[in-house]
Formats: structure tokens, C-alpha cells, sequence
């Protein structure tokens, strides 16, 4: 059971990249190939007969990710539908921001300037219908590519991509590339206070 506990928590944290056999292997190097596998096809019947749960494992290439349900698409649609105010984290901001001005882009290539991981950035821009996944990218393991939406435009105040702010290219080192997304965040901050006033405006004349 505790193999098992382990197994989903990597599928949870690893989301649409999903996870290796072999990484499994040198994570659980207590346990073959063949007992890994039977773990986790035993856990993806689980996943299917547990009416309650909305999560199911599908495989992909030499290997395993944690999805939805396809029953759930309709509530899923239903709920990216649905107009967000909230305002985004800074690593969802980070993340979109380089996916804007870099897509398409992998989720390698966005930790790599980022410096840190992104899978939860972009599990949560992917939610609000922010950004799409594009293509695959050439060569070993068809990393995912990301691009933005028309809601991002929508969501940030754009007509177009020609409207974001120019980004210095000379930047040399991945520090310096973020900090040019400077000139995007003000954009945003500025959209986010818009939505605010208005937010506040349409409280005022209900109350009257």
C-alpha cells in the first residue's frame, strides 16, 4: 500500500508529463520493472471502478499519467467557461508570461528560465483556459508545447500579441530574461485593477 500511496503521489505531482517506468525504478529501486507495472495496472482498474472518484491512469509512452475522467468533460468545459477575476500567483504569472512570449514552448524550457518547476503553474493556467497545449516538440520524449489562448488576451486586456510590451532579448542569462517580463506584470497589475473598479462599480449600483 505505501508503493502504491507513493505511485500516485508522484503521478499527482509530475500531472500531463506523467511519469517514466525508469524513473520509477530509480525512485523504488526495491522494485522491478514487472512489480511496477503490476502496481500500477492495479491501480488503474481501481481508478475505474471507483465511481466516486473522477481520476483515472492512462498510459503514455514507456510509462503513466494521472487525467480526468472523460465524463468530466462537460463540467470541466463548464467551469473554464466561467469569467475569473482572481488574480494569479506569481509563478502562474512567470509561467504564462514566457509561454506568451516564447511559445511554443515545453515545460522544460520554461523551468529552465524560470528556475524552479512549473507543473502546478501550469496545471492552473491550463484550468482557466489561459493556455493550450500546441504540438509536441521534436526528438526523444515529445515534450508538450504550450501557446496561449484568446482568453489570455481577453483576460490581460489585448486586442492581439503585437500589444504586450517589447521584450529585451539581449538578456543573457535566464535571471535577466525573466526580469525583462517586468513591463508584462504592469500590464497585468493594471488589468487586474481595472477588473477590480469595475468589480466595484457594478456592487455600487446593485446596492442603489
Amino acid at each position: 500500500m505505501k508503493k502504491r500511496s507513493i505511485i500516485e503521489g508522484l503521478l499527482y505531482l509530475t500531472g500531463e508529463e506523467g511519469i517514466d517506468l525508469n524513473q520509477l525504478e530509480k525512485i523504488l529501486p526495491d522494485t522491478s520493472a514487472q512489480e511496477l507495472r503490476r502496481l500500477v495496472e492495479s491501480m488503474k482498474q481501481d481508478y475505474l471502478d471507483n465511481n466516486a472518484s473522477g481520476l483515472m491512469i492512462t498510459d503514455k509512452p514507456d510509462g503513466y499519467r494521472l487525467t480526468t475522467k472523460p465524463e468530466l468533460i462537460p463540467y470541466i468545459e463548464k467551469m473554464a467557461s466561467i469569467p475569473k477575476a482572481t488574480p494569479l500567483s506569481q509563478a502562474a504569472l512567470e509561467t504564462v508570461a514566457i509561454i506568451a512570449y516564447k511559445q511554443p514552448v515545453s515545460r522544460v524550457t520554461i523551468d529552465e528560465i524560470r528556475g524552479v518547476k512549473s507543473e502546478r503553474a501550469l496545471h492552473t493556467l491550463l484550468l482557466k483556459g489561459l493556455i493550450k497545449e500546441v504540438g509536441r516538440a521534436e526528438g526523444a520524449g515529445r515534450a508538450i508545447l504550450y501557446g496561449v489562448t484568446s482568453l489570455f488576451l481577453d483576460y490581460f486586456g489585448f486586442h492581439s500579441l503585437n500589444e504586450m510590451p517589447p521584450l529585451f532579448e539581449a538578456a543573457s542569462q535566464p535571471n535577466e530574461q525573466l526580469d525583462a517580463y517586468d513591463l508584462f506584470y504592469d500590464k497585468y497589475k493594471e488589468t487586474v485593477e481595472n477588473l477590480k473598479r469595475t468589480e466595484n462599480k457594478d456592487e455600487q449600483i446593485v446596492s442603489e
